[in-house]
């Protein structure tokens, strides 16, 4: 498998108060192209942290970040959906999506053609000129995901995209979002994601890499090797997760 992506004794720490408050302490894992691999860990082990570097917008105060073999400093060939949709409510969703493609892209009837195709494929045909008030939760998130897509990235960070849906829409959008991945054709092959959901990084993951409590160093790697789709009411699927919860407890 190709490597895609390295993080290599990275840390970081913050200075306040006169002092250096370590936040990650020596985290390497890697990340190979057309793999699912999620981060999971305690609350404030710097997971967020993690996604923030990979993007470039922040810098390690120790380590490296290699991308495709070369020192990474951008977010170049990256996305990024958050936990919250982080839409312009002044826009429309077409004009949302058409947004991130404005430097890539100068033809205006083209960026408009992708940002249909992608809103379409989300499942949100329809709501081309709604703004973002008139969306539920779980659509906003979807406009988010079509703008991420959208711009055809080589990795996609999910920084918990489906905590603040309701149990039904994070499921419909978890199970959308794998189809996608799935596809050969379609963006993205290569997905990160944080989350604090255990049964959630079961269903979706490839690998899932444990961080301990603040400050975090890689705990375990655990590979997921349940057959897809996941039936996550199977005996299998259950022995699975309680395996993840046993790791993240010692």
């Amino acid at each position: 498998m190709e490597r895609l992506l390295t993080l290599d004794h990275v840390g970081m720490f913050y200075s306040h108060d006169k002092k250096d408050i370590v936040s990650i302490k020596d985290v390497s894992f890697h990340v190979n192209r057309d793999e699912f691999v999620s981060i999971i860990g305690p609350s404030g082990c710097g997971k967020s942290t993690i996604i923030k570097m990979i993007l470039g917008l922040s810098k390690p105060t120790s380590g490296t970040i290699d991308y495709l073999g070369r020192r990474h400093n951008s977010s170049s060939g990256i996305s990024v959906v958050f936990q919250s949709s982080a839409l312009f409510p002044w826009l429309t969703v077409q004009e949302n999506v058409e947004l991130v493609l404005e430097n890539l892209q100068k033809d205006r009837k083209v960026r408009g053609e992708t940002a249909r195709k992608y809103i379409r494929m989300i499942g949100l045909d329809g709501f081309e000129d709604a703004y973002p008030r008139e969306l539920s939760g779980g659509m906003k998130q979807r406009v988010s995901l079509a703008r991420a897509l959208s711009t055809s990235p080589d990795v996609l960070l999910l920084d918990e995209p489906f905590s603040s849906l309701d149990v039904f829409a994070a499921q419909a959008l978890r199970e959308e979002l794998l189809d996608l991945w799935e596809n050969p054709n379609l963006p993205p092959r290569t997905v990160i994601m944080v989350t604090h959901n255990v049964d959630e990084a079961v269903q979706m993951s490839d690998r899932i890499v444990v961080l301990s409590h603040r400050p975090s160093v890689v705990k375990t790697e655990i590979a997921i090797t349940l057959p897809r789709p996941r039936n996550t009411r199977s005996e299998e699927f259950y022995h699975t997760v309680d395996s993840v919860l046993t790791e993240m407890s010692n």
